[in-house]
């Protein structure tokens, strides 16, 4: 056996160059008015921590950032495009800044957005040209703002240029010399690369694939585009792959079966010579936007798979990823696999969920007229081992500093997965003693013991709509009857606050109200914004009660929320509750506490935000009856004179989001 290990491309670890781009003016880049906003500039200071603390950055070459040119922007890009964001940020467009990002879809700018966008593209093309000439065996550039959203002429998705598309063009149209003729773009960001996508669909010299969460169009970008119908036209029909999961939890037992019996099996056929990863880590556990539940371990995995191709020859383009610590590690255990080809310690030991091979089998039968390795059908003693509730995953890590928010999320993780496989008991009916009713379940009677405040926003602001959840039945303009809760003692205190949350209206229809939106709080905080919130003091009990007439109105069983989901809330600041993907106000928000005791909010998620950006969810003005309930509780409520409170109610149905 040889004394020094070698790698897929031949060299050996210690011959290893990989570059690293990393520049703090893409940090000037931000929400203006220091507004709250998941794309931070934070996102690539962490990374770049992360890497420099553990060493890892003083191994790599690091390269300076450059601005990418405006006519190889335009590869992709069409010509008003590149000029509005090349001027911007420029002092003429100080006054029409808010009122442009207002009519594009999930965008802010400011002073610093032109620069970073120019430099975000242009440390793309640096590296890929580098890695491409063969003077680099693989690259990270750590940019922002991201890319893969943005289209040929429109910004969205947090997105301003799209950096790989914009580098694989270059590389491909403007760099024939240096021999790289077929390009694999892997987008394994939690959000389907739209943009990406409709660059290159009727261009077979790049495999484009993209895994991401889809709910069947219901998950941003809101549309079908991520479909894995959608497989190119013309000479492209066939290199265009899209996974799209079914539900959110999908973690590093799905992403390795789709890397097994997809993606790899395709890759070796289509046989790169270079892959460009649209290196999203909001796949990863923990993030707040995305739902699943990547390890860094995981990631480490599937970018292992892929050294084997195109010799090794892989530049990760850094895109989504907004929990600091989640992406920081995942970005560590990528760079490790880069340097040394050694992935983070972990285990796999869990199977994927039925939903994943259902879609895994959908995609192989969809392009099995174009890559003719995947016509052989999945055997069944594979396809059989499934999860049937939500994965559990252990994961270690070398560095002593490993942050707690993750280790914490893993033990809820662990927990949450014990709570769907033990169920508590179900009620007993005993005798035929019609007096003798059955028994609660035990869960009733812990929270009963717990209180909590229900900050109410919409028309629970007004005390007796409210008690209709509490002691049941309707009040005026209600065209249903509410069952109420199983422990109907009013609040036992009601106080007002304001909060720094947008309040807005949408949804076409609700059967209590009938014709007309309703109303929603962002779940981000602003502090330009105020909405009043009505606190009641309720039990934690009541509370369950409560969500579930809001989302289901059906007999419960079990909580939608339960002790550990309590604890957990406290410590993310919410927390979507899957089991009621249809629910409206599925997303329940930690508001802070009053006299030590929990404030809790439930609303829409922010992918529904997105939904209702873009337009896949109407907004829409609140019904008169409705309307004037949110009125009544705010007047009688002390907050607001009657002229007042309508013109909160009309700021919010009017002004755009």
């Amino acid at each position: 056996m040889a004394a020094v290990d070698s790698v897929s491309d031949g060299t050996t670890k210690a011959e290893r160059k990989v570059g690293l781009i990393y520049d703090e003016r893409m940090c000037r880049h931000q929400a203006p008015n220091d507004e709250l906003h998941p794309e931070d500039p934070n996102r690539i200071r962490v990374i770049w921590n992360k890497l420099y603390s553990a060493g890892i950055a003083q191994r790599c070459v690091v390269l300076n950032a450059k601005r990418a040119e405006d006519k190889y922007i335009q590869l992709v890009h069409g010509k008003d495009h590149v000029n509005l964001i090349r001027n911007v940020s420029s002092r003429e467009y100080n006054s029409q800044r808010k009122r442009i990002a207002s009519r594009l879809n999930s965008i802010y700018l400011n002073e610093g957005s032109s620069e970073a966008a120019y430099l975000a593209a242009g440390s793309v093309i640096e590296v890929a040209e580098k890695v491409a000439k063969g003077e680099l065996c693989s690259a990270f550039a750590i940019v922002r703002p991201p890319g893969h959203h943005a289209e040929r002429d429109e910004a969205m998705g947090f997105c301003l240029y799209n950096n790989v598309a914009i580098a694989a063009s270059y590389i491909l149209n403007e760099r024939p010399e240096l021999g790289i003729k077929k390009i694999l773009i892997v987008d394994w960001d939690v959000h389907h690369g739209n943009g990406t996508q409709k660059t290159f669909w009727e261009d077979p010299r790049v495999l484009f694939f993209s895994v991401h969460r889809h709910e069947f169009g219901s998950f941003y970008p809101c549309n079908d585009d991520g479909d894995f119908t959608k497989t190119g036209e013309g000479p492209g029909a066939g290199y265009n792959i899209n996974v799209p999961w079914e539900n959110a939890r999908c973690g590093d037992a799905d992403y390795l079966a789709v890397w097994d019996h997809v993606l790899i099996p395709v890759a070796m056929e289509f046989n790169p010579d270079m892959i460009i990863v649209s290196a999203g880590f909001d796949a990863a556990i923990g993030d707040p936007l995305g739902g699943c539940r990547v390890t860094p371990y995981g990631y480490s995995m599937i970018l292992k798979k892929l050294m084997s191709f195109a010799k090794g020859k892989i530049v990760l383009a850094l895109e989504g990823g907004y929990n600091l610590a989640s992406i920081a590690n995942s970005a560590l255990a990528c760079m490790e696999v880069l340097l040394d080809d050694k992935t983070a310690a972990g285990s796999s030991d869990v199977y994927p969920f039925e939903s994943t091979w259902r879609v895994i089998e959908a995609v192989r039968h969809e392009l099995m007229p174009f890559w003719p390795t995947l016509s052989e059908e999945l055997p069944e003693k594979l396809t059989s081992q499934k999860a049937s509730f939500p994965q559990i995953y252990i994961s270690s890590s070398d560095s002593d500093a490993e942050d707690e928010g993750v280790a914490q999320i893993l033990s809820d993780q662990i927990e949450e997965g014990l709570l769907h496989v033990i169920k508590p008991l179900s009620s007993l009916t005993i005798g035929d003693d019609e007096n003798v009713k059955a028994s609660s379940p035990s869960w009733r009677s812990d929270q009963s013991k717990i209180d909590i405040w229900y900050a109410s926003f919409g028309s629970n602001m007004w005390k007796p709509r409210f008690l209709c959840y509490i002691e049941g039945g309707q009040v005026e303009g209600m065209q249903t009857e509410c069952t109420g809760s199983m422990d109907k003692k009013p609040p036992k205190e009601i106080l007002w606050k304001s909060y720094p949350h947008r309040l807005f209206f949408g949804r076409e229809y609700t059967k209590t109200w009938g014709p007309g939106g309703a109303a929603f709080l962002h779940p981000t905080a602003s502090h330009l914004e105020k909405a009043y919130l009505c606190l009641y003091r309720i039990t934690f009990e009541q509370f369950n009660d409560v969500l579930n007439q809001e989302n289901v109105s059906s007999c419960m069983d079990f909580p939608l929320l339960d002790l550990v989901a309590l604890s957990s809330v406290q410590e993310n600041g919410s927390i979507t509750l899957e089991s009621i993907k249809e629910g409206w106000y599925r997303n329940v928000l930690y508001l802070g506490k009053e006299r030590d005791i929990p404030v809790l909010s439930m609303t829409c998620t922010l992918p529904d935000v997105e939904c209702f950006k873009c337009g896949k969810i109407p907004l829409r003005d609140p019904s008169r009856e409705y309307a004037n309930t949110l009125v009544r509780g705010l007047v009688e409520g002390g907050q607001l004179s009657e002229e007042e409170a309508k013109a909160y109610i009309k700021d919010a149905s009017l002004r755009p989001l």
